[in-house]
């Protein structure tokens, strides 16, 4: 009966996990069309901003804003965009591999002279390097609790000024891009100094632009203004791939309880038979001694 009594507790603790699995898929789901909803409409714009800007600033030289710069990367800053919470499959964990990854095969030279710096926005990914005393630098756990375009625009403000003093002559964002709620892309993406395009530009169908005030002007203001989106962008796919992740981390953390539940089952009852077969043979056995006295 010990037997018994354990398989009815495990069947209950699953049954109850079932539920709390279940729950957590619906929450990831109504959480994910609003993060969906919100990639989808900046993703067009950050996109086309990114083009307008290539072709505007191709035919300027390196020195028109210092954001374009390219330096020797002596010090480099890598911005890991993870999240606040687990129970999102490999989401967290294939992210801070990717950055290690990029840390260990492109900026192995900086890593052993300490000149690798980390941003991680989301806590996984901020105290993960914290234990293994990286230079992490600023808090942004708090980010996700109020995700705008002003919150994160004072996360960039502080990068682009440090790559103005000098502090970081490289900055790189890992991150999750998505593609649907089964799928996100890990994506490495240079965020300063503004990579050129790599495109070549076709005279021929190049659009003839009239400018005002100036050329020069109207890039000085988009190149701001550009790396604060991309960076916006790049938050806001890690945030619609995060409740992917989970809504579908969870709904296989359902079906898993569920498969379980059938096999516990099945042991509850052929352990119940096999309890009630004992007892009867006992009676039997009983009955049989009596009547031969």
């Amino acid at each position: 009966m010990a037997n018994l009594k354990e398989v009815r507790n495990r069947i209950s603790s699953v049954t109850s996990t079932q539920q709390i699995t279940k729950a957590m898929k619906m929450v990831s789901a109504a959480k994910l069309k609003r993060a969906t909803n919100a990639i989808m409409q900046l993703r067009p714009y950050a996109n086309k901003l990114k083009d307008m800007l290539a072709n505007l600033s191709a035919s300027l030289e390196d020195g028109s804003s210092p954001f374009l710069q390219e330096r020797e990367p002596n010090k480099v800053l890598i911005v890991v965009v993870s999240s606040n919470r687990g129970l999102a499959g490999a989401f967290n964990a294939n992210a801070i591999k990717t950055a290690n990854n990029l840390i260990s095969e492109k900026y192995s030279a900086q890593h052993k002279a300490g000149n690798i710096s980390i941003i991680g926005i989301g806590k996984k990914s901020q105290e993960y390097y914290q234990r293994r005393k990286y230079n992490v630098v600023g808090d942004n756990n708090e980010l996700f609790n109020s995700l705008n375009f002003l919150n994160v625009s004072k996360v960039t403000e502080a990068i682009m000024e440090g790559f103005l003093k000098g502090e970081f002559d490289r900055v790189e964002v890992v991150y999750n891009q998505f593609k649907n709620a089964a799928m996100q892309i890990l994506t490495v993406e240079q965020l300063l100094p503004v990579p050129k395009s790599e495109k070549k530009v076709d005279t021929a169908h190049q659009v003839d632009y009239i400018l005002e005030p100036s050329q020069e002007e109207i890039v000085e203001q988009l190149i701001p203004k550009n790396i604060k989106i991309q960076l916006y962008k790049a938050v806001l796919d890690s945030h619609a791939s995060e409740h992917g992740a989970r809504m579908t981390a969870m709904d296989k953390a359902t079906d898993n309880a569920g498969e379980l539940l059938k096999q516990l089952k099945l042991s509850y009852n052929q352990a119940r038979q096999a309890a009630i077969t004992t007892e009867l043979t006992e009676i039997v056995s009983g009955a049989a001694a009596l009547s031969s006295n």
